[in-house]
This record gives C-alpha cells, sequence and structure tokens, in this order.
C-alpha cells in the first residue's frame, strides 16, 4: 500500500490538534475533554494501524479527523455561558452536538464498512452488507455512550447530561449511520451499472 503525502499530512495534522487541545484542557483543568483527547488519540492510532491493511480513502480519513476537532472544538469553545456542544443551531429543535454525533457516527459507519467488507462473503447482497454496516455504526455510538457513562461515574462535574440527552445521542448516531449506509447503497448501485454497461460494451 502506498502512503501518500495527504495521509502523512492527515496523520499530523491529528496529532498537532490533539497535543494542542491536550495542553488547553490541562491548563483548564477540563478533565472531561482531557479524556476525550486520550480517547480520540487512541482511536487516530487504531484507524493508523487499520488503514495500513485497509488502505481507507482520503476524504474518509478527513472525514473522521474533521469529526475528531469538532469534538474538540465542541468542549473548548464558550457561547454565552455553555460551551459548543449545548449550543443550539435551531433552538428547540438541534443542538451543535446532534450534528456532531450524526456526522461522526456516519463516518464510522463507512469505516466499519470497509473493514467488513472484504471478510464478507465473494458476493454478499447489498442488503447484508448494508445491515452489518448500520449495525456496526450504532455499535461504536454505543461504546461512545459508555465512554461519557465512565467520565459521568469519574469526574464530579461533566457536560454529558443526562438519560434523555443520552437517547438523543443514539438517535443521532443511528441516523448518522443510515445516511452512510444510504451513501454507500448508492455507489454500490452506481459501480454495478457502470461494470455491467462496459460488459455489454465489451461484448459487443
Amino acid at each position: 500500500m502506498k502512503i501518500t503525502r495527504t495521509k502523512i499530512a492527515i496523520l499530523i495534522f491529528n496529532c498537532a490538534y490533539l497535543l494542542v487541545f491536550g495542553f488547553l484542557f490541562a491548563d483548564g483543568k477540563n478533565y472531561e475533554f482531557l479524556i476525550y483527547v486520550c480517547v480520540v488519540a487512541f482511536f487516530v492510532g487504531f484507524v493508523a494501524f487499520l488503514h495500513l491493511k485497509y488502505n481507507f480513502t482520503t476524504g474518509l480519513l478527513i472525514g473522521l479527523t474533521t469529526w475528531g476537532l469538532l469534538h474538540m472544538l465542541g468542549g473548548f469553545i464558550t457561547i454565552g455561558e455553555n460551551i459548543l456542544y449545548a449550543y443550539e443551531l435551531i433552538p428547540g429543535i438541534i443542538k451543535f452536538d446532534k450534528v456532531v454525533h450524526m456526522f461522526g457516527f456516519g463516518c464510522a459507519t463507512l469505516l466499519g464498512y470497509y473493514v467488513l467488507q472484504p471478510h464478507l462473503a465473494a458476493k454478499p447482497s447489498s442488503a447484508a452488507v448494508l445491515i452489518f454496516a448500520v449495525l456496526t455504526g450504532m455499535g461504536i455510538g454505543t461504546l461512545n455512550e459508555i465512554l461519557e457513562f465512565a467520565a459521568v461515574l469519574t469526574i464530579p462535574e461533566t457536560n454529558v447530561g443526562g438519560y434523555r440527552n443520552t437517547m438523543w445521542d443514539m438517535v443521532s448516531n443511528t441516523l448518522g449511520a443510515i445516511t452512510a449506509v444510504i451513501y454507500v447503497g448508492i455507489k454500490r448501485t452506481k459501480k454495478q451499472k457502470t461494470a455491467a454497461q462496459d460488459c455489454r460494451c465489451a461484448q459487443s
């Protein structure tokens, strides 16, 4: 697998922003997001390891990087009396937090799809692949909620929120996963149509 300069730059950027926010959160004694810095750093390393085998697209790596950066900004930037994560993009309807969840776990679902696909049957049904991808994204989303619950148990004051917030997070995660598989389904359909057209042209 060829490691491009773009992908090396993406890795360096991830390390740089995590280092910067690590110092900022430590200086501000924001231990909740300091833990998240460590979690994101772990997953950056994990994705880099998987990339050596599965060769993820540049678009997916940029998406995952954007997710991590938005997560850090959400915990650092303050608007009024609340952090950006609590800011309502549409008052009473959509918070910044939910958009990040939907976007992020959509990217996580695509990651799961690329990892799962080589290990499935030679010609698995489209429905089976997409269902597995959705469940993978939802599973990663559940892991995230468990990590947030761990933060609530270990840190006196957090911005995690209560049961209602957790359930809306899971709804957002699921919507992100479904959106991702719709995108994958469209791409698969276009690829199959192109392959069929090429086959007909070769036979004519």
